[in-house]
């Protein structure tokens, strides 16, 4: 059965589109079947990510190893049972059609509180939340003091995901493996800087997820999107010399890989 990789939080721009492609990406180019929806039904920057993605590769001839992006399925709204609801019955759908022909199922979830998102996150077996380094996003995480030192409660996000434990535990099955990134941490070591750090390994103690480094605030990946390519692609879409930046943030790439620890991933890029 597929391992379900859910990349998700509530909040707008901590790059979970960006981590979602990446991911998508290294596993496929390392052989993998992968594929991949976009929960968020309105903005769609994941679906639109893998479109530009295959404009790109046909317009240029190039077959590169992708994710296999699909659509929820069809669902007439008569065949439903009193009381059900249509996304619950997508997503079962969905799963039923894609959990025995894939090895990683993925999806990228939205910037908020949905349906659909809520009942993603209880499939997941590893959960991937991007957080940028600062407090206003820690906040997605938890409540804290004014001087950033002191936790004093789990914020909504959190205690749903808490639940979504709790289904999964009912059920019988794993626990999440619940992975945090760090995003756009900065290189100085500012005090801004420190605080975060040690309230996310308080906080990852009391709650229960791994820390993870993600990926540095860095131009290359606002110029790929619109190409829907990653930085594992440049050289196959002829950039041969890679910058210092370009080469870093492929180490960032090869460094998020190794961390999630996803069964029978062995890093070979």
């Amino acid at each position: 059965m597929a391992h379900i990789i859910v990349v998700g939080n509530e909040k707008g721009g901590a790059g979970k589109s960006t981590v979602s492609m990446h991911i998508g990406t290294a596993l496929s180019r390392m052989g993998h079947r992968v594929h991949a929806f976009d929960f968020d039904l309105r903005q769609r920057s994941f679906a639109r990510y893998t479109s530009n993605r295959m404009a790109t590769l046909d317009k240029a001839g190039l077959k590169l190893p992708s994710p296999l992006f699909c659509e929820l399925p069809e669902i007439d709204a008569s065949t439903l049972a009193p009381g059900e609801n249509i996304f619950d019955v997508q997503l079962a759908r969905a799963m039923e059609l894609h959990e025995a022909e894939a090895d990683f199922i993925l999806i990228d979830c939205p910037g908020s509180h949905t349906r659909l998102s809520q009942n993603a996150h209880s499939l997941a077996d590893t959960l991937v939340t991007p957080l940028n380094d600062s407090f206003v996003d820690f906040d997605l995480l938890a409540r804290i003091d004014s001087e950033g030192e002191k936790i004093l409660g789990p914020s909504v996000y959190s205690e749903m995901v808490w639940a979504a434990r709790q289904l999964r535990a009912k059920a019988g099955l794993k626990p999440i493996d619940w992975v945090v990134l760090r995003n756009r941490v900065g290189a100085q070591a500012m005090t801004n800087k420190k605080k975060m750090e040690a309230a996310i390994e308080r906080l990852a103690k009391r709650i229960g997820f791994r820390v993870a480094p993600g990926f540095s605030e860095r131009v290359i990946f606002r110029e790929l999107f619109p190409k829907g390519l990653t930085l594992l692609d440049l050289k196959d879409v002829g950039v041969s010399s890679l910058s210092i930046s370009n080469i870093a943030a492929r180490q960032e790439m090869r460094d998020l890989i190794k961390a999630l620890d996803l069964p029978g991933v062995k890093v070979d890029f």
